[in-house]
């Protein structure tokens, strides 16, 4: 007979009949109602009133029973503490029953009872249970006492049970001394300046024989332990590698992970002459190319961090080549991470394998992946000299087959190719021009014109292909406009007769007609050098230029060795140490690895980067490249640069006209007015700020957070939410409608969308993808539409974002390109993000460094709005911003003005500074913003808009 009888009722009075039930003679009686009430309990009634009935339950022989109280304990304990006190001297009881199977319920259910009153009653039979002769009991309590030292740290401290905790180290069972280790790890990370796994060479002994005994969770536990141990020198690294080695032939991918973590931290330590060494590389290789043969996903995590060791120790898999080669049904994202691997390991004893790979590669179907393979081919041809002439000739083979993509990132490679090699393939130049007609990328057409430029002297025609870019020169991007000026400068240079009037045509283009500051600014340079030294104009223009170095996408040497540490962790597949994607009052410790031993220091070869050091004094970490738009905005991530006075007055003039009366005033310490001189450079305390974190206030914990207590209405903090729009009309998507909005609540972006069956067939599974975007918006989750979709049927989902996938610049820079799949096709739609749900909530920064900030960010970059119809007051207004993450640094009156000076940060760590002039009893306000990513300034003047008037 099933269980699905519990479920059903068609009882009126059903409490008061459960109730008598518990309390009837019958054992089996009880026992059926104790499974109605766990049934009524798991689909969501509340059953709490039965409270004391369940407990008298407690008092019973048989386990199942017992189990199922328990259960039905944990649930409701916190709701009813005052009645859960009953419970504990059943618990005390239990803690003593001959049975070890009811000891260790007894005390793990005790763990679970997150309850402040009862937990002192729990100390005494945890005490017992962790000296029990049991191991299972044992095994139990161990993990009882990290839980009891999240409800209460002192508590376990006073009770002596951490000195228990290290003593069961010692342990004869493994799974005992498996437990004690993840108690004490779980423990210590949560306080990281407690010494409290002070491992010494008897007690890792002790580790590594349980290491072989113990099951696999526990052997994960105790390797990443090892991790953590610093040996004395590098005869006990090898003694412990040895004993590692082993655990390379595990099942279970996560222990292979574990091994390799601890192997990777203790080679640092053998010095390379060892015969021992080489042996290592060698062992190392299988179990990383076994990882290759799992599922999809388990393969990727693998790739990520086979990524990370080959940048460490290359040698380790550079006759492995051939695993990483990409299979036909491969999905996108391991293939990408694949071919990224195979360039790193290309050698010259490899590179005619990995070419003819590459060329098959660059003929499929689909774009991200050819793209990504033509780049291979170039970066084969930068990192391996020898094989550049043949990469060339297989990238014009390529041109050749005139698929638009493929000849656009060919052009863009090639460039590269002559930064590294010049004078040596020009030859090509004739038939890159063949194909000028057909770019319309931004990067294709900036490199086709660099190499126009570049050798304008070798083409005939340079300036009628120039003249030809020039003709819609307004509507080129940026970054084309930046280089068709240089090249146009440089074509001059090198045949100033016949190309007078195009340079001044380009050049009054740049200046007098573009309100891009950086164009406008190079236009003025090129202008006057040209106007006033045309000798020294060649030679800036025209310099040598420094060949590019090979691999540019490498990771920082000091983050390299700190993921090193963090193998088989979520910091392995980021690529970011942890403190930047968790959150939390958890302490982050920085690893590093050990110190190189003297001997193997000496056989060093000088491109190796040393070890990390200590990581007390570990240098900031350089953002990883390869983030679009992060290298673009992340200018910003920096305190500001303190330099020599700025000569010109107009930015002195510009920042005070700007401020009223100088923003300095807010401070009190510093005198007014535009005597200051050292108005371009911030007052000299800042300067000592390290790092960007540092800039906003803590961010409070609490219920403080929960409820925005300052706002004046007691609801749940978040920024403004916009009405749901329709973003996929039926019509367009075979029947399925898509309406959304976006929302920020406590720290988390959330999607919230609602999908309505419009057509006449059942709708099932759902799934949802980003395109690459400016901010790196990411579904942080599957999208979960839990039963099928009928028709006429409207279903409303919650989707979790975050922000750490691709980034890509979109135009306009909140756009988000969304594929939504079910059963029927794949539809595509674009919506734009408001951006204030990007505004986090340490954005506020303090006085001084705003000041200093204000001062420090250029006069170009600043963009005032107007913000009209508003009828709040300052306070009002000010409340309102602030439950958005705008938040009030500063505020003054100048003449009857409200000025409010504010900050907020966005979500890639770029600080934009506000100053906000609300005129009592007028209704518009006059809005400055300054950013060193001035493009952003836009999109928050419409959030200011939209939270203002909503």
């Amino acid at each position: 007979m099933t269980d699905s009888k519990y479920f059903t009722t068609t009882k009126k009075g059903e409490i008061f009949e459960l109730k008598a039930e518990l309390n009837s003679d019958k054992k089996e009686k009880k026992k059926e109602a104790v499974k109605k009430v766990i049934a009524s309990m798991t689909v969501g009634k509340d059953v709490s009133a039965l409270f004391p009935d369940v407990v008298n339950c407690m008092q019973t022989d048989n386990l199942e029973l017992k189990k199922l109280v328990y259960l039905y304990l944990m649930n409701y304990a916190k709701s009813q503490p005052d009645m859960a006190i009953m419970a504990v001297n059943t618990f005390v009881k239990d803690c003593e029953d001959p049975n070890p199977l009811i000891r260790a319920l007894a005390v793990r259910t005790m763990g679970c009872i997150r309850v402040d009153k009862i937990t002192e009653y729990l100390c005494e039979p945890l005490r017992k249970c962790l000296k029990d002769e049991d191991p299972y009991v044992r095994k139990t309590a161990a993990v009882c006492v990290a839980k009891l030292h999240d409800i209460n740290a002192q508590l376990v401290e006073d009770q002596g049970f951490l000195d228990t905790l290290k003593d069961l180290i010692s342990d004869s069972n493994p799974m005992v001394v498996a437990n004690a280790v993840a108690a004490l790890s779980e423990i210590a990370e949560s306080h990281p300046s407690s010494n409290l796994l002070d491992l010494n060479p008897q007690s890792i002994n002790k580790l590594l024989t349980a290491l072989n005994e113990c099951t696999e969770w526990g052997q994960i536990f105790i390797l990443d332990c090892l991790a953590n141990y610093m040996p004395k020198d590098d005869r006990e690294a090898q003694s412990i590698c040895e004993r590692v080695t082993p655990r390379l032939s595990h099942a279970n991918s996560a222990v292979v992970l574990s091994a390799v973590k601890v192997l990777m931290k203790f080679m640092e330590m053998l010095s390379k002459d060892l015969d021992y060494y080489g042996t290592l590389l060698k062992k190392l290789a299988p179990p990383l190319v076994t990882l290759l043969s799992a599922e999809p996903e388990l393969q990727y995590v693998a790739l990520r961090n086979i990524n990370l060791i080959v940048q460490k120790r290359p040698e380790i898999l550079k006759h492995e080549m051939k695993v990483f080669f990409v299979k036909y049904n491969d999905p996108i994202y391991v293939k990408l991470e694949k071919l990224d691997i195979m360039i790193r390991l290309a050698s010259q004893a490899n590179i005619a394998q990995v070419l003819a790979e590459l060329k098959e590669y660059a003929t499929e179907v689909d774009v991200d992946f050819v793209r990504k393979a033509v780049r291979a081919i170039g970066r084969c041809a930068i990192k391996v000299e020898q094989s550049a002439e043949r990469c060339v000739s297989t990238l014009l083979d390529l041109i050749q087959t005139k698929v638009n993509y493929v000849v656009q990132e060919a052009i863009v490679v090639i460039k590269d190719i002559f930064r590294k090699y010049p004078n040596k393939y020009e030859s090509v130049i004739a038939t890159l021009c063949e194909n000028l007609d057909s770019l319309d990328e931004p990067e294709a057409r900036a490199a086709m014109i660099w190499i126009v430029g570049e050798y304008a002297e070798r083409i005939d025609n340079a300036d009628e292909l120039l003249e030809s870019f020039l003709e819609g020169f307004h509507d080129e991007s940026t970054q084309v406009q930046l280089q068709l000026l240089t090249a146009i400068v440089k074509l001059f240079l090198k045949k100033p007769t016949e190309t007078q009037e195009l340079v001044q045509q380009v050049l009054s283009l740049a200046t007098q007609d573009s309100d891009n500051p950086d164009l406008r600014d190079r236009g003025y340079i090129y202008w006057r050098l040209l106007s006033t030294d045309p000798v020294a104009a060649k030679e800036v223009v025209l310099a040598e230029k420094p060949l590019i170095s090979e691999e540019t996408d490498l990771i920082e040497p000091t983050l390299l060795d700190e993921l090193i540490c963090y193998i088989g962790t979520l910091a392995s597949v980021y690529h970011k140490p942890p403190s930047a994607f968790v959150e939390g009052g958890r302490g982050v410790v920085h690893k590093s690895l050990p110190p190189r031993t003297a001997s193997s220091e000496s056989t060093e070869s000088p491109e190796t980067a040393p070890a990390g050091a200590p990581s007390g004094d570990q240098p900031d970490v350089i953002p990883a490249q390869g983030d679009l738009l992060g290298d673009l905005l992340n200018l910003d991530l920096g305190p500001p640069v303190s330099g020599p006075p700025l000569a010109a007055s107009s930015v002195q003039m510009g920042a005070v006209d700007l401020l009223g009366g100088g923003l300095d005033s807010l401070m009190g310490d510093e005198p007014e007015g535009i005597g200051d001189t050292n108005f371009g450079a911030p007052p000299a305390p800042v300067t000592t700020a390290a790092a960007p974190a540092r800039l906003g206030a803590p961010i409070s914990s609490g219920l403080s957070d929960l409820f925005d207590l300052t706002s004046g209405v007691g609801t749940l903090s978040g920024s403004y939410v916009a009405p749901k729009a329709v973003w996929l009309p039926a019509m367009k998507a075979k029947g399925l409608e898509i309406s959304g909005t976006f929302t920020r609540q406590v720290g988390s972006i959330s999607m919230d969308l609602q999908l309505t069956n419009k057509a006449l067939q059942v709708m099932t599974d759902f799934a949802i993808q980003f395109n690459r975007n400016s901010f790196g918006l990411a579904p942080a989750a599957p999208l979960q539409v839990h039963a099928p979709l009928s028709p006429n049927q409207t279903v409303e989902i919650s989707l979790p974002l975050n922000t750490v996938g691709s980034v890509m610049k979109m135009e306009p820079l909140n756009n988000l390109q969304v594929a939504v799949k079910n059963n029927i096709d794949v539809f595509y739609f674009s919506t734009l993000y408001p951006l204030h749900v990007l505004f986090v909530e340490d954005g506020k920064m303090d006085r001084q460094m705003f000041l200093a900030t204000w001062k420090d960010i250029p006069n170009e970059n600043e963009a005032q709005f107007q913000i009209r119809d508003c009828p709040l007051n300052t306070e009002a207004a000010s409340n309102k911003l602030q439950s958005s993450n705008i938040f009030t640094v500063a505020k003054r009156n100048v003449e009857g003005q409200d000025m409010l000076y504010q900050s907020l940060k966005l979500t890639n760590g770029i600080w934009v500074l506000a100053e906000l002039r609300i005129q009592p009893g007028n209704p518009s306000f006059t809005l400055s913003l300054k950013c060193r990513a001035p493009e952003v300034s836009q999109h928050v003047y419409q959030a200011y808009e939209t939270i203002l008037k909503n």
